[in-house]
């Protein structure tokens, strides 16, 4: 058992809620269409003053709170995030300076959807090998910044939100509190063209007339991205299962990307988990990209779904294409 313990968590989301009716007096949809296709029933939409770092800041603050620690005394800050403030410097860096914490180090990480398990691995790791006692981890997207929202295909998937995770390392090497268990990480690089903003970065750039060719829109083929979610987040499930001995009837507790309800009912299916061990807040939420399960995280130990010894796992998979999954020991 590790002495790393996960010692507090937070989120950050804001105030607009834009309903599935609302979407309807946007382009050609209904609620009855976007509710039977994805369980999605409303999200969280941000201002157009409000970026990725300022959710960051609420949700780091609510974990360092729950955690009891001082910003001053953070050693490392990683933000995992597809829509950063800027190019550079990175949102880790903003945030930074917005919290006061001028000893911790701090990166951005890009795996789309997957980020916060990639940032968490990275930043468990580190804990264990570094010089480092403490880590504040984070998932932060604001996806409806680069929604087409005259495309009525993904224009009702996404919302915005941030989640954060504190990683301190303890004297306590027996293995009571919550703590990271296993986790699994993988890529498919072969398949980058199902789903991606295809304008923005240095290969289609913006310019002073705009955009030459590809616009800073999401697009995805949705059926592709269906059949690669299913098997490789059932796969990744299962790897970090075994790294740790257990198995899908172990878990108390599943929290997958909240991306689409067919695929996390098809996933559940395959693994044979009952759906009383399902974590859903697709309806209220949508799909929030890297923020996703650690707000699913936040939200299941806050509201007393989580006990101390439960095994909950978190499944994502992401552009990239990306997919991983974190075991944790609550």
């Amino acid at each position: 058992m590790s002495n790393i313990k996960i010692t507090g968590t937070g989120s950050g989301l804001p105030e607009t809620i834009l309903t599935n009716d609302d979407l309807s007096k946007m382009v050609d949809t209904s609620d009855e269409w976007i509710t039977t296709r994805t369980g999605i029933k409303e999200r969280r939409i941000a201002d157009e003053k409000t970026a990725t770092s300022d959710l960051c800041l609420a949700a780091a603050k609510n974990a360092l709170k729950s955690a009891g620690l001082d910003p001053k005394e953070l050693d490392l800050i990683a933000v995992a995030t597809c829509t950063p403030d800027y190019q550079f410097p990175s949102t880790a860096c903003i945030l930074q300076n917005a919290l006061g914490a001028q000893k911790a180090a701090a990166f951005d990480l890009s795996a789309a959807c997957t980020g916060f398990i990639y940032a968490a691995t990275m930043a468990n790791s580190l804990l264990q090998n570094g010089n480092y006692k403490n880590a504040l981890v984070l998932g932060a997207d604001l996806l409806s910044k680069f929604t087409d929202w005259k495309d009525r295909t993904t224009c009702v998937l996404f919302g915005d939100g941030a989640g954060a995770m504190v990683l301190e390392k303890t004297n306590d090497t027996r293995g009571t509190g919550p703590q990271i268990l296993a986790s699994d990480l993988g890529a498919d690089g072969t398949q980058i063209e199902i789903l991606k903003i295809p304008g923005g970065g240095s290969r289609h750039p913006f310019s002073q007339t705009g955009f030459k060719t590809d616009p800073p829109f999401i697009q995805m083929d949705g059926k592709e991205v269906y059949r690669h979610a299913v098997t490789r987040m059932g796969e990744t499930a299962l790897a970090a299962l075994k790294k740790a001995g257990k198995k899908p009837e172990d878990l108390n507790l599943f929290i997958p990307h909240q991306a689409n309800i067919r695929i996390i009912e098809t996933l559940a299916k395959r693994l044979k988990i009952p759906k009383e061990k399902v974590f859903l807040n697709i309806h209220k939420f949508g799909n929030m990209s890297a923020a996703t399960t650690i707000i699913g995280l936040d939200e299941a130990a806050r509201s007393g779904r989580l006990k101390s010894g439960d095994l909950v796992e978190l499944v994502a998979f992401g552009a990239g294409l990306t997919w991983g999954a974190l075991l944790i020991q609550w």
